[in-house]
């Protein structure tokens, strides 16, 4: 649907076209996509029930593990749920103000998780180089400063983008070749001059998204050099293990999203884009919780205990 308002074309709503599912493979799909996102809420809200409710995982770590699945869990719901509704009603439309809003959301919970990440690696920087003064360094009012912090960068970069975005124009195409709104696949849609809102991307949106991830690089140098500096052979893999569970997300994360934002437009194909995308909207977040749970003691023994409570409590 276009509308016609002082000579320029104001389109009201957009046309998800998906994932470009094939008739035979749409129940499947569909069941897949639904399957791992009740996996990743169920997920990442035991590990957040987890930490609330033990009193051994109240540290900064945890802290920030916590937050960081809330992240998670809000960044799917974000985009899952109305793919999925759209196909139970059979329906491609999404409009223009909900278009934005799923857009602001997602950015805000991107830049989020990439905060999150990073000052997970300062917490494991301190913890492996300046054991002894952990807890002087991190502070719980450190800990709250870097979150709350991390928020208000996310919002009003979030912001910035959806505002610039209200400025264009949409021509009579409204089909985003996508699951969700994302951000390139608008501004290719638009019939205005996108030079800022590109700008704004490449140099701001890059500047937010790769400081953390030069930070987190340099974190693990230091890691790294301190670990191969300790005599044991069992102390170094005791060291190694407490962040291979943070890299692993790291490189998931950061991969996918360097590939379809930051590399050059003439080398993106929609299917690979919608393909990386899958990737850190729905896998990402559904793996998380697996990554950092399977190989830490205290976490499993956390999440036994939840669910034990639950368990019986239904039983009653």
């Amino acid at each position: 649907m276009v509308m016609t308002w002082t000579n320029q074309s104001i389109v009201s709503e957009f046309l998800l076209l998906g994932l470009f599912w094939k008739p035979q493979h749409q129940q499947i799909l569909f069941a897949l996509f639904l399957s791992m996102y009740l996996v990743t809420v169920l997920g990442n809200l035991l590990i957040i029930m987890a930490i609330s409710t033990d009193s051994r995982l109240h540290s900064p770590m945890y802290f920030f593990l916590s937050n960081l699945s809330f992240v998670d869990l809000c960044f799917s719901s974000t985009i899952v749920p109305n793919m999925l509704t759209n196909y139970i009603l059979s329906s491609q439309t999404i409009s223009f103000p909900a278009c934005l809003t799923q857009m602001y959301f997602f950015i805000v919970f991107i830049v989020m998780d990439n905060f999150l990440l990073a000052v997970m690696a300062y917490d494991r920087f301190v913890a492996v180089c300046h054991p002894l003064h952990y807890t002087t360094k991190m502070t719980p009012q450190l800990c709250i400063l870097m979150v709350t912090g991390s928020w208000g960068i996310a919002n009003a970069n979030a912001l910035l983008n959806t505002l610039l975005m209200t400025q264009l124009s949409f021509c009579a195409d409204n089909r985003i070749p996508h699951f969700f709104c994302d951000v390139n696949a608008l501004l290719k849609l638009s019939c205005s001059d996108t030079h800022l809102n590109e700008m704004v991307i490449h140099t701001e949106g890059g500047l937010i998204m790769i400081t953390p991830f030069v930070c987190i690089l340099v974190s693990y140098i230091y890691i790294t050099s301190a670990v191969l500096r300790v005599p044991s052979t069992k102390g170094k893999w005791k060291a190694f293990s407490t962040c291979g569970s943070h890299l692993a997300v790291v490189s998931l994360f950061y991969g996918t999203i360097f590939a379809v934002y930051f590399s050059p437009s003439s080398t993106h194909l929609a299917e690979n884009d919608i393909a990386a995308a899958v990737m850190y909207t729905v896998v990402t977040p559904m793996l998380n919780p697996f990554i950092y749970s399977l190989r830490n003691k205290d976490m499993k023994g956390a999440l036994t205990k939840v669910i034990y409570i639950i368990f019986f409590s239904f039983q009653q």
